[in-house]
Order: C-alpha cells, then sequence, then structure tokens
C-alpha cells in the first residue's frame, strides 16, 4: 500500500519542477510574446497548490485515505491529459492548475499515513524513504526536462506522466485501504477564503518580484492583502472551536523550533536551486541540459541519504545530524560564493552535491523530530502548517535572493562601465562586464545565503531529541485532552 502511495506521489512530485526548463520552449511554439505571461504556468502551479495545502488538514480528517487519494490522482490525471493536447496556452494552463489541485494534497496525505502506520521511535526510518521520495522528484525534474527539450518536443513532458499517473490510479483502485480515521467536521468558509486570499497574495507577491520588481504596486500590494489576510486568518484560527488549521501546533517547542528551521533551510535549498543553475547558464555559458545533468549527483547524494538520515535519526536523534548538516550546509554555501569564471566543473558539482548532502541529513529529521512531539490527532494540522510555511519560505526566499543577485549585478555593472574610457566599450566588452557583474551579484548573494544559514544552525543546538516511550506519548496526550 505505502508502495502505491510512493509511486503516486513520485510522479506528482516529479511534474512539479519538468517545466521550468521548457518555458522558452513553450513560448516560441505558442506564440507567446512575453516572459511573464508563460511563468504563469510554474506560479500559478504554486498559487494553487498555497490555497489547497492549508485547507488539506479539513480534508484529511473529512474523507478517509482512499477516496482522498483516488480523487486526487484522478483529478492530477485528468489535468495532465489535458495540458498533453492543449493547443493553446489558456487551455494549457487550465490543465497545470488542474495538476496542481490534485496533487497539492499528495504531500500531507502521504505523510499522514507514515505517521499513523509507524510508531514513533521508527518513524525516521520511515520519514527517510518519504524523503527520497519528496526530495529526489522534483530533483531530477530539470536534467530530465533540458533532455526532452533539446531532443524532443516539450509535449512529451506530460505525455510521459499520463501513463504512470494511469497505473497509479489503478492500482490505488485496487489495493489501497483506509488506515486513517476521520470524524465529521464542518468547513469554517470564512477561513478557507481568508487563507486562500492570504496564502495565494502572498506567494503571487514575492514570486512576481523577479518579473515586476519591489516598486510594482502589484508586487507591494499582493504583499500586504496577503500579510493582512494572513492575520486575519490566525487570528479566527485562534477563536474557533474547530479551527481550519489547528495552530495549538506551536504550543510544542520542539515542533515550533523545527518549523522555524526548516522554513530558513527551505530558503536556503530552494534559492541554491536557482542561483547555481544562473551561474552555469549565465555566468558559464553551459546549456539547460548540461547545468541539469551537474546537478543531478546532488540530487542522486539527496536520495541516496534520505533513508540513511532516517536510521541514524532513529538511532541518534535529530540535534547531532542537524549541527553537522548545517555545518556542511553553511560552509559550502561559503564556498560557493568564491566561484569564478574558470572554476572546475568537478568543483562545482562537488561542492554543489556536498551542499544537498548536508541539506539531506537536516530536512526529515528536523521535521519528524518535531512531528513526534504533537498529539495524533493535530498530525493532519502539523503537516499541514509545515508544509504551508515551506512552501511560503521556499517562495519568499527565492524572490529575495534573485532579487539580492539582480540588484548587486546591476550596481557592479554601472560602477565596472564608469570606471572606463566610452571611447573604448565596445559590445564585447559591455557583454564581459556583464558577465562579471552577474558572477558578482551570484556571490553577494551566496554571502547572504551563508548568514541565513548560520541563523538555522544556531537554532538547531537549541534542538532536543523528544521523549517517544509510551510513558512520554500517554503523558502527551492526556495533557492535550486536559487542555481542551
Amino acid at each position: 500500500m505505502l508502495g502505491i502511495l510512493f509511486f503516486g506521489a513520485f510522479v506528482s512530485f516529479l511534474n512539479n519542477s519538468l517545466l521550468n526548463v521548457a518555458l522558452p520552449s513553450i513560448m516560441i511554439d505558442l506564440n507567446i510574446e512575453k516572459l511573464t505571461t508563460v511563468q504563469w504556468l510554474s506560479t500559478g502551479y504554486m498559487l494553487v497548490s498555497g490555497i489547497l495545502i492549508p485547507i488539506s488538514a479539513f480534508l484529511l480528517l473529512k474523507f478517509t485515505n482512499r477516496t482522498l487519494f483516488i480523487t486526487s490522482m484522478s483529478i492530477f490525471t485528468v489535468g495532465t491529459i489535458i495540458a498533453a493536447v492543449a493547443p493553446n496556452f489558456s487551455l494549457l494552463l487550465t490543465g497545470r492548475m488542474i495538476q496542481a489541485a490534485g496533487s497539492a494534497v499528495m504531500s500531507p496525505l502521504l505523510m499522514n499515513i507514515m505517521l499513523i502506520s509507524f510508531p514513533r521511535e521508527k518513524r525516521g526510518r520511515a520519514m527517510g524513504v518519504f524523503g527520497l521520495v519528496m526530495i529526489t522528484a522534483p530533483a531530477l525534474g530539470p536534467p530530465l526536462s533540458g533532455y526532452i527539450v533539446e531532443y524532443y518536443d516539450w509535449r512529451l513532458l506530460f505525455e510521459m506522466i499520463i501513463p504512470f499517473a494511469v497505473i497509479s490510479l489503478l492500482l490505488a483502485i485496487w489495493k489501497l485501504k483506509n488506515v486513517m480515521p476521520t470524524k465529521k467536521s464542518a468547513i469554517d468558509f470564512p477561513s478557507v477564503i481568508l487563507s486562500s486570499v492570504g496564502f495565494g497574495s502572498l506567494l503571487y507577491g514575492f514570486s512576481s518580484v523577479s518579473n515586476a520588481g519591489w516598486s510594482s504596486i502589484t508586487v507591494y500590494g499582493t504583499i500586504i492583502l496577503g500579510v493582512l489576510s494572513i492575520v486575519a486568518f490566525v487570528m479566527r484560527q485562534l477563536k474557533l472551536d474547530e479551527p481550519l488549521l489547528n495552530l495549538s501546533v506551536y504550543k510544542h517547542p520542539m515542533f515550533a523550533l523545527s518549523s522555524l528551521i526548516s522554513v530558513v533551510n527551505a530558503a536556503a535549498m530552494f534559492s541554491g536551486m536557482i542561483i547555481t543553475p544562473a551561474y552555469m547558464q549565465s555566468v558559464r555559458g553551459i546549456s539547460p541540459m548540461e547545468s541539469g545533468l551537474m546537478m543531478l549527483p546532488g540530487a542522486i547524494v539527496m536520495g541516496i541519504m534520505s533513508p540513511i538520515t532516517g536510521r541514524l535519526f532513529d538511532k541518534f536523534g535529530p540535534k547531532i545530524l542537524s549541527i553537522t548538516g548545517l555545518s556542511i550546509v553553511t560552509i559550502t554555501t561559503y564556498m560557493l560564493s568564491y566561484l569564478q569564471v574558470d572554476s572546475s566543473y568537478v568543483y562545482i558539482v562537488s561542492l554543489y552535491s556536498i551542499r544537498m548532502f548536508g541539506i539531506s541529513m537536516v530536512m526529515m529529521p528536523v521535521m519528524t523530530n518535531g512531528l513526534n512531539q504533537l498529539p495524533s490527532k493535530l498530525n493532519p494540522h502539523g503537516t499541514a502548517v509545515n508544509n504551508t510555511v515551506q512552501q511560503v519560505a521556499g517562495a519568499i526566499g527565492t524572490a529575495v535572493f534573485i532579487t539580492l543577485m539582480n540588484t548587486r549585478a546591476e550596481s557592479s555593472a554601472m560602477t565596472k562601465l564608469a570606471a572606463l574610457d566610452p571611447a573604448t566599450i565596445t559590445e564585447q566588452v559591455t557583454a564581459q562586464i556583464k558577465q562579471l557583474a552577474l558572477l558578482d551579484g551570484i556571490q553577494f548573494t551566496f554571502v547572504v545565503s551563508t548568514a541565513t544559514t548560520v541563523v538555522a544552525l544556531v537554532l538547531s543546538f537549541f534542538m532536543k531529541r523528544v521523549d517517544v516511550s509510551a510513558k512520554a506519548i500517554a503523558k502527551l496526550e492526556k495533557e492535550e485532552v486536559a487542555m481542551q
């Protein structure tokens, strides 16, 4: 049963990152003039996910896991088919957003089944396998997409997903059983509206920064609207007897700490996955496919390490793993700030892979330790909160780091051009200066990213292993009942 769930989740997670490399080809094929338009294929997907993930706690409690998985995979399959045959951009975007609606609940659903299916003292190993799916699938997307776009047609990115999605759906109908308890619960529609507007606006605002800039009213207007809506959403949740998203999970100190470390780690990871390809393609002139292949060893390292770190977590706890992992991430991120125009391929690949090795030691152990402190009935809310804050952190981190990179690059280019004799400035000289200025921006951004990882490293020293003995769990459940 878990194999069916893993297979379905792998298919949907892989789909998340397949399209980024293919956007220029889609622009040409569908006669789209602006990159900001085609970027909606990624932005729209993220928006739908950001809206639905906070609602996942209610869905997990209201519907059986069998019904939820089959419905989600059916929606995802329909969206994939629509996108594969779409004759124009509007229908392609529609298919893409339907895909997102089916995929959004997949991660919280699988994580909750893992939490229920395994005792707390063995969760590290189980969540390590989940990490293998959650981390490796999106990381395989860019190199696979680069190869397909270079040698085939971008529609194959959707066409190849269809048979796997159908197989996953048929296996689920045949073998999937219900293991998660359900209960009668009513949905609070004002909370749904506030959640949708809040997280949707926040994600849209920050994801639009790279195209529109911070001074655009679209950017700061939607960010302000998002923040105000989220504040109203939080205040409403604290007053409701049955909140849409139970924020009492933050009363548990290890969950709160793990959530904070995960936020910082997600921002650092997603920014690195954007800035490193920017260096490879824009500074070094490496093709999208080759840059994707250069990042593949890092994805493989994370895939291999996820189950191993799960076992190490069960044995040693989260503190030593998070301190070691974040130390590696901090050192390698700082070393990336010294990348040069002529840095060797081996050096780039090695440094990126070691950085991903460090990240793999942090993500699932820290998250699992936080979830271990929650009573069982708060698991759906804990996973929904974790997935939501990580998605928002990834979007915000990426937007902020790309803005820092571009701002520094523009400033550096102006300084370098001002130092030259105007008579000597040719197109070739201008191109070289832009290349060096972008490198300066990338180096500066990695320095800032280093400072971010240092924050997470300091926080990891306060991590404590949650007591998962039967006596401790019974006490925890009793205290939760008393609090209610």
